[in-house]
């Protein structure tokens, strides 16, 4: 890949194609329409040019964490439903409103105060009701949803568009939680047949869910870091083939011989058993690249792997190439395909003992996003 001089020479490259085609593989795996979640900067592969493209591709709906994100969709021309995931913060209740964002709604105190806001604004909200089925992090338990969903159906300010809960550990194929999170959840939603209501949109599936239990996928599903082609955890299993889209690569700043003897970064941590080559890559824990990948994360140049040796500084950190060529400028692929030799982010997670998720949304804006494939250059 070229790179022009104005540019820094780390950069993530994110291909829309791949993130399009992802879409379809779970539409036509799960035949029920999709809500794309595109919240912590769609998973750092870039929040507004990934929710154009996902438009462009004919997604139902976006779902986004905070009241914020969906403002900078709403602002960038997005006219799909947007649904805001998160708890809401009181003061916040009318920019939903005013930006047409569906609000999740997860108490009757919460929907009094959406009410008072689309009142004072003049306009009917736009709803979705959370039943707490087992994650006991926002949401009414199932057990005593009646009251709730009752008096959300008699709101004259509101609109029930959807109703739902979150699965706790649905990436697990082999878990039982899922079945028992599953049953509450219909129980809950079962009362606005007892009390004669219009059924809304019951969405429950996940990544995991789409991928590991149809019987969650009702009315609508929620794949999130699924969309980007990455498996939610190593458990989980592939029964949707998707490609991943983000790639992180640098360039070679900097060559050196480190002699026998001598240590690599901060804390002396690593010694060179003999003389050996190790070249500079301008990319570090400043950018998200995580510390933890201190002497245990790989690089491939030139089509080789190569181990990261010391630790990973702030801005920049070491590869030791043992007696391969490398040169100044040489393209350093982190996470992506360089020949026949691939770094994956669930394994790049791995060894950095963490999981696929935060690696992705740890990424930075201080490293620049390329897209290819699309309509790129609209992105």
């Amino acid at each position: 890949m070229s790179v022009s001089a104005t540019e820094r020479p780390t950069r993530i490259v994110v291909d829309l194609d791949r993130i399009a085609g992802n879409l379809e593989r779970i539409r036509a795996h799960v035949r029920v329409p999709v809500m794309a979640i595109v919240k912590a900067n769609a998973y750092g592969h870039g929040l507004v040019p990934v929710a154009r493209h996902l438009e462009a591709s004919g997604v139902e709906r976006l779902g986004v964490a905070f009241v914020e994100e969906g403002i900078a969709l709403r602002r960038a021309g997005i006219r799909v439903p947007i649904l805001v995931l998160g708890g809401i913060f009181g003061p916040q209740v009318g920019q939903f409103i005013a930006h047409d964002l569906e609000v999740t709604v997860s108490s009757v105190e919460k929907l009094r105060q959406v009410e008072a806001a689309a009142q004072a604004l003049g306009r009917r909200a736009v709803v979705h009701l959370k039943i707490d089925t087992g994650m006991e992090r926002i949401g009414v338990h199932e057990y005593s949803a009646g009251p709730f969903i009752e008096a959300a159906v008699a709101s004259r300010w509101c609109r029930i568009e959807g109703v739902y809960s979150h699965l706790a550990c649905a990436d697990d194929p082999d878990s039982p939680m899922t079945a028992l999170q599953l049953e509450r959840f219909l129980e809950a939603c079962a009362h606005f047949d007892r009390i004669g209501a219009p059924m809304p949109l019951r969405h429950l599936a996940n990544s995991g869910g789409v991928l590991h239990f149809p019987g969650t996928h009702l009315d609508l599903v929620r794949p999130g870091i699924l969309v980007y082609g990455v498996m939610p955890d190593p458990a989980s299993r592939p029964t949707i083939v998707v490609e991943p889209a983000l790639s992180l690569v640098s360039r070679v700043v900097y060559f050196k011989v480190v002699r026998a003897g001598r240590t690599v970064s901060y804390g002396a941590s690593w010694t060179a058993a003999a003389d050996t080559r190790v070249v500079t890559v301008p990319l570090g824990y400043g950018d998200g690249y995580p510390r933890a990948l201190s002497s245990r994360g790989r690089a491939l140049i030139r089509g080789g792997s190569h181990p990261i040796v010391g630790r990973v500084c702030m801005d920049q950190f070491m590869v030791d190439i043992g007696s391969a060529s490398a040169w100044n400028e040489d393209e350093v692929v982190l996470i992506g395909r360089q020949g026949t030799a691939g770094i994956t982010v669930e394994a790049l997670a791995a060894a950095a003992g963490t999981i696929p998720y935060e690696l992705l949304t740890g990424f930075n804006e201080r490293i620049p996003r390329e897209y290819v494939g699309g309509n790129a250059t609209a992105a």
